[in-house]
Parts: C-alpha cells; sequence; structure tokens
C-alpha cells in the first residue's frame, strides 16, 4: 500500500499553491495525491428551463472543484484522485486522512497572520487535529 498525502482546495489561488507543492512531495515520495474539496451542506440548485434542467449539489460542485485542480497538477497518471469530502474545510481534511490512513496533510498558510491568525484558520485547525502529519505550505506571493 503506498503512502497517501492529501491535500484541501477551494477555488482559490493560495489552494492552487498548495496543491502544487502536495504534487511536488507525492511525486518525490511516490506516494498517491488525494486533492480533497470541502462542502457543508446538502444544498441542491436546478438550472434551465423546461425539459433541459440540470441539477447540482454541494457534493458535485465540491468534487468538480477538486477534479479541475487535480487536472493542473503534474503528478503520474495514477498516483492523483479526487473526491468531495462533506465537512468544514479542516473537518473534512481531518476526517478524510483519519478514513484513508493518509501519512501527510498538506494546506495553505492563508488567514495564519493578523486577524486571521486570531479568528482561525483552516491550517491551524488540521495541525491541532490532524491524525498524522501536517505540510503547511508558505502560499503568499511575492510583493
Amino acid at each position: 500500500m503506498s503512502e497517501v498525502i492529501v491535500v484541501g482546495v477551494d477555488n482559490s489561488e493560495t489552494a492552487k499553491r498548495a496543491a502544487m507543492a502536495a504534487a511536488k512531495l507525492a511525486t518525490a515520495l511516490g506516494a498517491e495525491l488525494h486533492v480533497i474539496s470541502g462542502f457543508s451542506d446538502d444544498r441542491i440548485e436546478e438550472f434551465g428551463s423546461g425539459s433541459d434542467r440540470i441539477t447540482v449539489s454541494s457534493a458535485d460542485s465540491a468534487e468538480y472543484v477538486a477534479r479541475k485542480v487535480s487536472e493542473e497538477l503534474d503528478v503520474p497518471a495514477g498516483n492523483i484522485k479526487y473526491y468531495a469530502a462533506r465537512g468544514n474545510p479542516a473537518n473534512a481534511l481531518i476526517n478524510y486522512a483519519e478514513t484513508n490512513n493518509a501519512s501527510l496533510i498538506v494546506v495553505g498558510n492563508k488567514r495564519m497572520k493578523g486577524l486571521g491568525r486570531v479568528l482561525g484558520s483552516i491550517a491551524n485547525s488540521v495541525a491541532h487535529g490532524a491524525p498524522c502529519d501536517v505540510y503547511i505550505v508558505n502560499t503568499e506571493v511575492d510583493a
């Protein structure tokens, strides 16, 4: 069984930077990379009219985000998977990592400075609740 590295993503550039760092680690270690996007509700939206209607759930949207990010990463085919996971971002990552025996969770450092640090960040929550090692990526862009 190969090692599993988990990275959490959303539509942000900082999440994509964390995912790129996770991809480099997974490739270097020969690990499987699991790209996860969390969703917290079971909201369902319908689009279109008449018989041309499409239904999209929060889980579908989260899986779409995880898939799109995973497609942009340079990881050997077969070593990357994408999933939607129920829960707020931190809990979704922690629970997924625990259920899938992950050896590492990769998160970005967004909101770890200033007021965000006081209010809490995903990285901080994951670091305190993870069942495995946590790698916090500096996702800030040089000014």
